[in-house]
């Protein structure tokens, strides 16, 4: 297992993401929950679902995060008339060569943002799949490999919204998490009106990291050290989802594995190089709420999945610092003891 021998990669990765919130934040103003969760699904090698009304700022979110980071960003607008062959690219004939040559599609960048992705027909949002899970399109039997960064930021409308399809539990299930960016405070709305009311804020963003940076802060992501117990706790709260009476479809063990990345992200952005129960707690409901299905009893007593969410999580018991260090040969255990994980 790779560990941090020195604190420069950590140092490195706290001041890099820094400047990549404070480069969106600017542009998304009063919500810096909602762009630290961005923060961490990209570091986790991650796929960001923004589900929100119209109007509210998740195309800017998914804009303001790829501009902030030098690299090749694509934009797909989904509509019922896409095709597959739009996002994927297609072979057509050179009539001087001839033979069939391939033509990349919007999908080979390092940024993707796939504006209401919900408006697509079912067949175009699974032309996703493969390119989200294996980072890499498959193509009249030639496999093309992504580059590296590779994330999907797509945006969403609620499936209650007229000319919508639901996501399929597959595709739903390839987004490590999902967020609600909500209306801003009325003190931020005001400040939206001053900072957005002549042009727009996106006009003079700049770069502040580079996509090779990103991808050695991803390598630092994977070497956060996650004790057993914290590993254990993280399956006891997937599992736990695949019992409860209210849902028919639990978490998925994809679901498991992304939350743990996801917790080992915010343990960086947190300045430690191990991750904590309150990591994983902080992030369940953003990664497992979208992908359970609650039973129909349940939707007529309108409970939501990130109800159940939080009735597990306050009804599984959280793992005692005294049972293992949680840090590398338990460093990080003593300072845990004086402050034992919270319930939510």
């Amino acid at each position: 297992m790779t560990t941090y021998d020195d604190r420069a990669s950590l140092t490195d990765l706290t001041a890099t993401a820094e400047r990549v919130r404070g480069s969106v934040e600017g542009v998304i103003e009063g919500k810096p929950e909602v762009v630290r969760l961005s923060l961490t699904v990209l570091l986790a090698e991650g796929h960001l679902l923004i589900e929100d009304v119209p109007g509210v700022g998740k195309t800017m979110l998914a804009k303001a995060l790829a501009r902030s980071i030098d690299c090749s960003v694509r934009r797909i607008q989904f509509t019922p008339d896409l095709l597959p062959s739009d996002i994927t690219g297609v072979s057509i004939w050179d009539q001087q060569r001839r033979d069939f040559e391939f033509k990349r599609g919007a999908i080979f960048a390092q940024i993707v943002i796939g504006d209401e992705i919900n408006r697509a027909s079912p067949k175009t949002q699974s032309a996703l799949l493969e390119s989200m899970e294996e980072r890499q399109v498959t193509i009249d039997g030639q496999t093309y490999e992504l580059p590296s960064p590779f994330m999907v930021v797509a945006t969403q409308n609620p499936v209650e919204m007229e000319g919508t399809y639901p996501l399929p539990e597959a595709q739903r299930d390839r987004f490590m998490a999902r967020v609600s960016i909500g209306y801003p405070s009325v003190d931020a709305e005001l400040q939206m009106l001053d900072v957005h009311g002549g042009v727009s804020p996106l006009d003079d963003l700049q770069p502040v990291a580079h996509a090779h940076e990103i991808v050695k802060l991803v390598e630092a992501v994977r070497g956060v050290h996650v004790a057993e117990p914290v590993r254990r706790y993280a399956v006891d709260l997937v599992a736990a989802t695949r019992a409860h009476p209210d849902l028919r479809l639990g978490a998925s063990p994809r679901a498991t594995l992304h939350l743990l990345r996801a917790a080992k992200a915010a343990a960086a952005l947190g300045g430690r190089e191990y991750a904590l129960p309150d990591d994983v707690q902080a992030l369940a409901v953003a990664v497992l709420a979208h992908r359970l299905l609650p039973t129909a009893q349940a939707q007529l007593n309108r409970r939501t999945s990130e109800q159940v969410v939080q009735e597990i999580l306050q009804s599984t018991p959280v793992p005692a610092p005294q049972q293992s260090g949680f840090g590398p040969d338990g460093r990080g255990a003593t300072a845990y003891d004086q402050q034992p994980p919270r319930r939510l």
